[in-house]
């Protein structure tokens, strides 16, 4: 895609999860690495602030106060198998993620066609944020530890659905604009999921659906968003045509 209407794109925000990142390996190598992780987790470190919270924001999810470690851990296997974009259940994840990636048990991924292109777009002054249901911890660690590196120097910022809100509604993406500092109609949203293109739109943002083979949303109706199969099929990005020109 070379559409000239991509000049005047100061900041591009990046959907994970079948955008940058193929969704098998998250849910194929991710889900069962927390999975199996979560006991432990709480029964060993269940004072720690972060799993305290989060363990208290499952037990008022459920309604059950009292629920013990035995039931939290049965809840969260259920939300993995449901998919659900809960917030404790991305908190406890992220947690266990982060020490995996930190150990060199995990390294993530990064479809081939991705890390050019956004070191060529930071490279241009295009500033990068990520807007991921996983927690800001996972991202973090996800960026810094790729099959290329810590590419984490490419990003200005990272939110999710605790900092910032749901993906599929306007206000998440008001909020970010307002965060980043970002006129809306200077942003740019790449997601696979129109549900969230049609949110990020309804904000004044500009979007970009990405539509990979394979993925879950690949044959989803992306009403008149724009559309590209990899990231090398979006035009050059700048403030202006000369600066756009310049890659």
């Amino acid at each position: 895609m070379t559409d000239q209407n991509l000049y005047g794109v100061d900041a591009v925000v990046l959907d994970i999860e079948g955008t940058t990142s193929a969704t098998g390996f998250v849910v194929d190598v991710l889900y069962p690495y927390a999975r199996e992780r979560f006991g432990e987790l709480l029964a060993s470190r269940g004072d720690e602030p972060a799993v305290a919270r989060a363990v208290a924001q499952v037990r008022a999810e459920i309604g059950e106060p009292d629920a013990d470690a035995g039931r939290v851990e049965k809840v969260l296997g259920e939300w993995v198998d449901a998919d659900r974009k809960a917030t404790p259940l991305k908190t406890l994840q992220g947690i266990l993620w982060a020490e995996g990636f930190a150990r060199g048990e995990l390294v993530s991924h990064f479809y081939p066609d991705v890390i050019p292109v956004l070191r060529r777009w930071h490279a241009d002054g295009v500033r990068l944020y990520v807007y991921s249901s996983g927690s800001v911890a996972a991202q973090r660690a996800w960026f810094a530890h790729s099959a290329e590196g810590d590419l984490l120097e490419l990003v200005s910022g990272l939110y999710d659905t605790e900092n910032a809100g749901p993906k599929q509604e306007a206000d998440s993406y008001r909020a970010i604009a307002s965060s980043t500092g970002v006129t809306p109609g200077r942003l740019l949203f790449l997601s696979d999921r129109p549900g969230e293109l049609d949110a990020a739109r309804a904000a004044g943002w500009r979007t970009v659906g990405v539509r990979r083979a394979g993925e879950p949303y690949a044959d989803a109706d992306f009403g008149d968003h724009p559309q590209v199969p990899a990231f090398s099929g979006i035009a050059p990005l700048a403030a202006t045509p000369d600066a756009g020109s310049s890659s």
